[in-house]
């Protein structure tokens, strides 16, 4: 077997839920292709991903066997329990493991899912006033949603849960730069706030952040969203 067959590819644009994939996956040191496309930016970009995703939504990861993973938690927890070495999730017995299940399921069903109807609020909205309320609802939401689990996450360790970087702050320092933008987030989730600007501080990642989501001028977003 040719080393491009025992790649990992990975489609999804930089920046994208496909980023905190990448970054766990550099983490773990394993190989990696990647195929920039942004589902959100029409159906040419959508069109492209249809070969393996029939959904056409990014991210997606292939394995070396070909086989076929989507939905960024799913494959965040999968990564986690196939390379354990990476200590990047608390293990089976863990005290933890139950919030860890419960935190890696509520990101996209609480926060992620709103940029599905952020990205063309027209899907649900009937006309172009209908769509400001949706975004503006949808980033209030986001922000209640994000200090309701500042408020509930454990507290007195480095990262969400415990001493070590794991799945779920990458998770989390990835989403909260989305809208409505870091600055909010700070404000509503101080916790979480200071584990996030560790991972974006993290020595392995420096040269991955630089080069999928790096930290240009502006990238806190507006400090009064």
């Amino acid at each position: 077997m040719n080393d491009h067959a025992k790649r990992y590819v990975l489609y999804g644009a930089p920046g994208s839920g496909a980023t905190p994939v990448h970054a766990a996956l550099t983490l773990i040191g394993i190989p990696i292709e990647t195929v920039d496309v942004a589902p959100w930016k029409g159906e040419a970009e959508r069109d492209k991903l249809a070969h393996v995703n029939p959904m056409r939504q990014a991210p997606v990861l292939v394995l070396p066997s070909g086989e076929v993973i989507t939905e960024s938690a799913a494959i965040l927890m999968w990564l986690a329990e196939r390379h354990p070495e990476a200590a990047l999730a608390p293990p089976a017995d863990h005290p933890l493991r139950a919030q860890y299940l419960r935190w890696m399921a509520y990101v996209p069903s609480s926060i992620y899912s709103m940029y599905w109807v952020r990205d063309e609020p027209s899907r649900l909205a009937a006309d172009a006033e209908s769509e400001k309320v949706i975004l503006e609802r949808t980033r209030e939401r986001i922000a209640e949603c994000w200090r309701m689990m500042d408020a509930q996450v454990p507290r007195g360790t480095p990262y969400l849960l415990g001493a070590k970087l794991g799945v779920l702050d990458l998770y989390v320092a990835v989403v909260s730069r989305w809208t409505p933008g870091r600055h909010r987030f700070y404000r509503e989730a101080p916790r979480m706030a200071e584990v996030v600007r560790r991972v974006d501080a993290e020595p392995r990642l420096a040269d991955f952040w630089a080069a999928r989501f790096p930290f240009t001028p502006g990238w806190e977003g507006p400090e009064t969203a």
